[in-house]
Protein backbone atom coordinates (compact mmCIF):
# COMPACT_ATOMS: atom_id res chain seq x y z
CA UNK A 1 0.00 0.00 0.00
CA UNK A 2 1.18 3.50 -0.84
CA UNK A 3 0.59 5.68 2.24
CA UNK A 4 -0.46 9.31 1.92
CA UNK A 5 2.61 10.59 3.77
CA UNK A 6 4.73 9.02 1.01
CA UNK A 7 2.97 10.82 -1.86
CA UNK A 8 5.18 12.97 -4.08
CA UNK A 9 4.32 15.53 -6.75
CA UNK A 10 3.66 14.09 -10.25
CA UNK A 11 3.36 10.55 -8.85
CA UNK A 12 0.67 8.20 -10.21
CA UNK A 13 -1.28 6.63 -7.34
CA UNK A 14 -3.53 3.58 -7.52
CA UNK A 15 -4.78 2.30 -4.18
CA UNK A 16 -7.49 2.00 -1.55
CA UNK A 17 -8.28 4.88 0.81
CA UNK A 18 -11.00 5.93 3.23
CA UNK A 19 -13.22 8.71 1.89
CA UNK A 20 -13.66 11.04 4.87
CA UNK A 21 -15.47 13.81 3.00
CA UNK A 22 -17.39 13.99 -0.27
CA UNK A 23 -18.80 17.25 -1.64
CA UNK A 24 -20.35 17.97 -5.01
CA UNK A 25 -19.40 21.50 -6.06
CA UNK A 26 -19.49 23.74 -9.12
CA UNK A 27 -16.56 25.50 -10.73
CA UNK A 28 -16.68 29.16 -11.75
CA UNK A 29 -17.66 27.97 -15.20
CA UNK A 30 -20.64 26.09 -13.72
CA UNK A 31 -19.17 22.60 -14.18
CA UNK A 32 -19.89 20.04 -11.45
CA UNK A 33 -16.91 18.37 -9.77
CA UNK A 34 -16.25 16.36 -6.61
CA UNK A 35 -14.09 17.56 -3.74
CA UNK A 36 -12.90 14.72 -1.49
CA UNK A 37 -10.76 14.23 1.58
CA UNK A 38 -9.02 10.87 1.63
CA UNK A 39 -7.46 9.27 4.70
CA UNK A 40 -5.14 6.50 5.75
CA UNK A 41 -3.30 6.00 9.04
CA UNK A 42 -0.58 8.47 8.01
CA UNK A 43 -2.85 11.42 7.31
CA UNK A 44 -5.19 13.14 4.88
CA UNK A 45 -5.05 14.51 1.36
CA UNK A 46 -7.51 16.65 -0.59
CA UNK A 47 -8.64 15.09 -3.86
CA UNK A 48 -10.54 16.53 -6.81
CA UNK A 49 -12.55 14.72 -9.47
CA UNK A 50 -12.82 17.14 -12.37
CA UNK A 51 -14.29 14.75 -14.94
CA UNK A 52 -17.47 12.93 -13.86
CA UNK A 53 -17.83 9.98 -16.22
CA UNK A 54 -18.28 6.19 -16.16
CA UNK A 55 -14.89 5.79 -14.51
CA UNK A 56 -16.26 7.49 -11.40
CA UNK A 57 -18.54 4.88 -9.85
CA UNK A 58 -21.00 5.38 -6.98
CA UNK A 59 -19.60 5.83 -3.45
CA UNK A 60 -20.37 7.74 -0.25
CA UNK A 61 -18.57 9.35 2.67
CA UNK A 62 -16.84 6.84 4.97
CA UNK A 63 -16.64 4.26 2.18
CA UNK A 64 -13.34 2.62 1.38
CA UNK A 65 -12.64 3.43 -2.26
CA UNK A 66 -10.08 2.44 -4.87
CA UNK A 67 -8.72 5.54 -6.59
CA UNK A 68 -6.50 6.10 -9.59
CA UNK A 69 -4.99 9.56 -9.83
CA UNK A 70 -2.00 11.87 -10.06
CA UNK A 71 -0.46 13.86 -7.20
CA UNK A 72 -0.29 17.59 -7.98
CA UNK A 73 0.84 20.66 -6.04
CA UNK A 74 -1.72 23.31 -5.13
CA UNK A 75 -1.11 26.32 -2.84
CA UNK A 76 1.92 24.71 -1.17
CA UNK A 77 0.03 21.49 -0.47
CA UNK A 78 -0.22 18.20 -2.30
CA UNK A 79 -3.54 17.27 -3.86
CA UNK A 80 -4.76 14.21 -5.75
CA UNK A 81 -6.29 14.66 -9.20
CA UNK A 82 -8.51 11.58 -9.46
CA UNK A 83 -9.24 9.84 -12.75
CA UNK A 84 -11.02 6.68 -11.59
CA UNK A 85 -12.97 5.61 -8.48
CA UNK A 86 -14.84 2.53 -7.37
CA UNK A 87 -15.89 1.18 -3.98
CA UNK A 88 -13.39 -1.20 -2.43
CA UNK A 89 -14.40 -4.80 -1.93
CA UNK A 90 -14.06 -6.84 1.27
CA UNK A 91 -10.58 -8.30 1.45
CA UNK A 92 -8.99 -5.58 -0.68
CA UNK A 93 -8.06 -3.46 2.32
CA UNK A 94 -7.09 -3.80 5.99
CA UNK A 95 -9.05 -1.36 8.22
CA UNK A 96 -5.97 -0.98 10.45
CA UNK A 97 -4.22 0.80 7.59
CA UNK A 98 -6.78 3.61 7.77
CA UNK A 99 -6.82 4.38 11.48
CA UNK A 100 -4.15 6.94 12.42
CA UNK A 101 -2.84 6.35 15.94
CA UNK A 102 -0.43 7.88 18.41
CA UNK A 103 3.16 6.75 18.29
CA UNK A 104 3.24 6.95 22.10
CA UNK A 105 2.72 3.99 24.45
CA UNK A 106 -1.02 4.22 25.22
CA UNK A 107 -0.79 2.00 28.30
CA UNK A 108 2.00 4.15 29.71
CA UNK A 109 0.00 7.31 29.04
CA UNK A 110 -3.05 5.81 30.74
CA UNK A 111 -0.91 4.81 33.72
CA UNK A 112 0.21 8.44 33.96
CA UNK A 113 -3.43 9.54 33.93
CA UNK A 114 -4.21 7.24 36.85
CA UNK A 115 -1.11 8.48 38.69
CA UNK A 116 -2.30 12.07 38.33
CA UNK A 117 -5.66 11.12 39.81
CA UNK A 118 -3.95 9.33 42.73
CA UNK A 119 -1.73 12.36 43.36
CA UNK A 120 -4.69 14.67 44.07
CA UNK A 121 -4.96 15.42 47.79
CA UNK A 122 -8.33 17.21 47.84
CA UNK A 123 -10.82 14.44 48.64
CA UNK A 124 -13.67 15.96 46.63
CA UNK A 125 -11.61 16.58 43.50
CA UNK A 126 -10.04 13.13 43.70
CA UNK A 127 -13.42 11.43 44.08
CA UNK A 128 -14.83 13.43 41.16
CA UNK A 129 -11.95 12.36 38.90
CA UNK A 130 -12.34 8.72 39.94
CA UNK A 131 -16.07 8.87 39.30
CA UNK A 132 -15.73 10.38 35.82
CA UNK A 133 -12.71 8.47 34.50
CA UNK A 134 -13.32 5.09 36.13
CA UNK A 135 -17.09 4.84 36.56
CA UNK A 136 -18.63 6.80 33.66
CA UNK A 137 -18.95 4.12 30.91
CA UNK A 138 -18.43 6.35 27.86
CA UNK A 139 -15.25 7.82 29.41
CA UNK A 140 -13.79 4.61 30.83
CA UNK A 141 -14.46 2.77 27.55
CA UNK A 142 -13.27 5.37 25.03
CA UNK A 143 -10.92 7.91 26.63
CA UNK A 144 -7.84 5.73 26.09
CA UNK A 145 -8.35 5.38 22.33
CA UNK A 146 -10.27 8.52 21.34
CA UNK A 147 -9.18 11.37 19.09
CA UNK A 148 -8.66 14.90 20.43
CA UNK A 149 -10.01 16.55 17.28
CA UNK A 150 -11.52 15.89 13.90
CA UNK A 151 -8.56 17.44 12.07
CA UNK A 152 -6.72 20.26 13.85
CA UNK A 153 -4.39 18.50 16.32
CA UNK A 154 -4.00 15.03 17.85
CA UNK A 155 -6.63 13.82 15.36
CA UNK A 156 -5.75 10.15 15.69
CA UNK A 157 -6.48 7.17 17.91
CA UNK A 158 -5.04 7.86 21.35
CA UNK A 159 -4.69 11.55 20.56
CA UNK A 160 -7.07 12.65 23.33
CA UNK A 161 -5.08 10.79 25.98
CA UNK A 162 -1.75 12.01 24.57
CA UNK A 163 -2.93 15.64 24.53
CA UNK A 164 -4.46 15.39 28.02
CA UNK A 165 -1.25 14.06 29.58
CA UNK A 166 0.83 16.71 27.79
CA UNK A 167 -1.44 19.46 29.15
CA UNK A 168 -1.31 17.92 32.64
CA UNK A 169 2.51 17.91 32.56
CA UNK A 170 2.59 21.59 31.58
CA UNK A 171 0.08 22.40 34.33
CA UNK A 172 2.12 20.43 36.89
CA UNK A 173 5.14 22.55 36.06
CA UNK A 174 3.17 25.81 36.13
CA UNK A 175 1.48 24.97 39.45
CA UNK A 176 4.89 24.74 41.12
CA UNK A 177 6.25 27.86 39.45
CA UNK A 178 3.71 30.43 40.64
CA UNK A 179 2.15 31.35 43.95
CA UNK A 180 -1.57 31.25 44.66
CA UNK A 181 -2.17 28.33 42.28
CA UNK A 182 -4.33 25.47 43.53
CA UNK A 183 -2.41 22.50 42.13
CA UNK A 184 -5.20 19.94 42.57
CA UNK A 185 -7.73 22.17 40.85
CA UNK A 186 -5.37 22.87 37.96
CA UNK A 187 -4.54 19.18 37.46
CA UNK A 188 -8.26 18.37 37.53
CA UNK A 189 -8.86 21.00 34.85
CA UNK A 190 -6.07 19.54 32.73
CA UNK A 191 -7.52 16.04 32.93
CA UNK A 192 -11.12 17.15 32.39
CA UNK A 193 -10.84 20.01 29.91
CA UNK A 194 -11.47 17.83 26.82
CA UNK A 195 -13.29 14.89 28.40
CA UNK A 196 -16.46 15.86 26.53
CA UNK A 197 -14.76 14.91 23.25
CA UNK A 198 -15.53 11.24 23.88
CA UNK A 199 -19.14 12.27 23.23
CA UNK A 200 -18.53 15.11 20.76
CA UNK A 201 -16.67 12.90 18.29
CA UNK A 202 -17.54 9.40 17.13
CA UNK A 203 -14.95 6.58 17.42
CA UNK A 204 -12.68 5.64 14.53
CA UNK A 205 -12.74 5.08 11.64
CA UNK A 206 -15.45 7.76 11.35
CA UNK A 207 -14.02 10.30 13.87
CA UNK A 208 -16.66 12.86 12.98
CA UNK A 209 -19.00 15.03 15.01
CA UNK A 210 -21.92 13.21 16.60
CA UNK A 211 -25.37 14.80 16.54
CA UNK A 212 -24.92 15.76 20.20
CA UNK A 213 -21.46 17.06 19.42
CA UNK A 214 -22.74 19.33 16.67
CA UNK A 215 -25.58 20.64 18.84
CA UNK A 216 -23.76 21.05 22.16
CA UNK A 217 -20.00 20.61 21.78
CA UNK A 218 -17.42 19.19 24.17
CA UNK A 219 -17.31 22.27 26.41
CA UNK A 220 -21.00 21.99 27.29
CA UNK A 221 -20.91 18.19 27.54
CA UNK A 222 -17.80 18.23 29.74
CA UNK A 223 -19.39 20.81 32.04
CA UNK A 224 -22.56 18.73 32.30
CA UNK A 225 -20.47 15.66 33.13
CA UNK A 226 -18.88 17.48 36.07
CA UNK A 227 -22.30 18.50 37.36
CA UNK A 228 -23.67 14.97 36.98
CA UNK A 229 -20.86 13.36 38.96
CA UNK A 230 -20.47 16.12 41.55
CA UNK A 231 -24.16 15.58 42.41
CA UNK A 232 -23.36 11.97 43.36
CA UNK A 233 -20.67 12.95 45.86
CA UNK A 234 -22.04 13.76 49.30
CA UNK A 235 -21.06 17.20 50.51
CA UNK A 236 -19.40 18.27 47.28
CA UNK A 237 -18.82 22.03 47.71
CA UNK A 238 -20.91 24.12 45.26
CA UNK A 239 -18.13 26.71 44.98
CA UNK A 240 -15.65 24.00 43.95
CA UNK A 241 -18.07 22.71 41.33
CA UNK A 242 -18.44 26.23 39.91
CA UNK A 243 -14.68 26.77 39.79
CA UNK A 244 -14.07 23.44 38.01
CA UNK A 245 -16.85 24.14 35.52
CA UNK A 246 -15.42 27.61 34.91
CA UNK A 247 -12.10 26.08 33.85
CA UNK A 248 -13.86 23.88 31.32
CA UNK A 249 -16.04 26.58 29.80
CA UNK A 250 -13.15 29.08 29.57
CA UNK A 251 -10.29 26.85 28.44
CA UNK A 252 -10.45 28.02 24.81
CA UNK A 253 -9.50 31.41 26.18
CA UNK A 254 -11.37 33.79 23.89
CA UNK A 255 -14.94 34.13 22.67
CA UNK A 256 -14.06 33.66 19.00
CA UNK A 257 -12.63 30.20 19.78
CA UNK A 258 -15.84 29.07 21.44
CA UNK A 259 -15.32 29.96 25.11
CA UNK A 260 -18.60 31.08 26.71
CA UNK A 261 -16.50 32.83 29.38
CA UNK A 262 -13.00 34.27 29.54
CA UNK A 263 -10.65 32.75 32.15
CA UNK A 264 -11.23 34.56 35.46
CA UNK A 265 -9.12 32.51 37.88
CA UNK A 266 -5.40 31.85 37.76
CA UNK A 267 -6.08 28.13 37.32
CA UNK A 268 -8.42 28.75 34.40
CA UNK A 269 -5.91 31.07 32.76
CA UNK A 270 -3.01 28.62 33.19
CA UNK A 271 -5.15 25.79 31.83
CA UNK A 272 -5.97 27.82 28.73
CA UNK A 273 -2.31 28.62 28.14
CA UNK A 274 -1.25 24.98 28.62
CA UNK A 275 -3.96 23.68 26.30
CA UNK A 276 -3.19 26.26 23.63
CA UNK A 277 0.55 25.62 23.89
CA UNK A 278 0.30 21.86 23.41
CA UNK A 279 -2.21 22.15 20.55
CA UNK A 280 -0.12 24.75 18.70
CA UNK A 281 3.21 22.97 19.22
CA UNK A 282 1.65 19.73 17.95
CA UNK A 283 0.49 21.49 14.78
CA UNK A 284 3.98 22.98 14.38
CA UNK A 285 5.56 19.53 14.80
CA UNK A 286 3.18 18.01 12.28
CA UNK A 287 4.08 20.68 9.73
CA UNK A 288 7.79 19.96 10.16
CA UNK A 289 7.37 16.17 10.07
CA UNK A 290 5.26 16.27 6.91
CA UNK A 291 7.59 18.68 5.08
CA UNK A 292 9.65 16.95 2.39
CA UNK A 293 11.41 19.98 0.96
CA UNK A 294 15.11 20.69 1.34
CA UNK A 295 16.38 23.54 3.47
CA UNK A 296 15.27 24.96 6.79
CA UNK A 297 11.96 26.56 5.77
CA UNK A 298 8.77 24.52 5.86
CA UNK A 299 6.69 27.13 4.05
CA UNK A 300 3.55 29.12 4.75
CA UNK A 301 1.18 27.58 7.29
CA UNK A 302 -2.47 28.65 7.10
CA UNK A 303 -3.23 28.15 10.80
CA UNK A 304 -0.21 30.12 11.98
CA UNK A 305 -0.48 32.60 9.08
CA UNK A 306 3.29 32.69 8.66
CA UNK A 307 6.27 30.93 7.14
CA UNK A 308 7.68 28.29 9.51
CA UNK A 309 11.32 27.41 9.97
CA UNK A 310 12.84 24.18 11.28
CA UNK A 311 15.14 24.25 14.29
CA UNK A 312 18.88 24.08 13.84
CA UNK A 313 21.44 26.19 11.98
Amino acid sequence: MRYIEEFREDERVVGHYLCKQRNSLKSKAGKTYLSLKLQDKTGFIDAKVWELNNDIQSFAENDYIKVDGVVVAYQNDLQLKVIKIRKSQEGEYDPQDYVPRTDKDVELLYSELLDYIKSVKDKFIKRLLESIFLEEPVVSNYFKTHSAAKQMHHSYMGGLLEHTIAVAKICEFLSGSYEYVNRDMLIAGALLHDVGKVMELSPFPVNDYTDEGELLGHIVMGTELIGKHAAKIEGFPPALEHLLKHMIISHHGVYEYGSPKLPKTVEAFLLHMADDTDAKIKMFEDAVVKDDTSGQWVGYHKMFARNLRKSGY
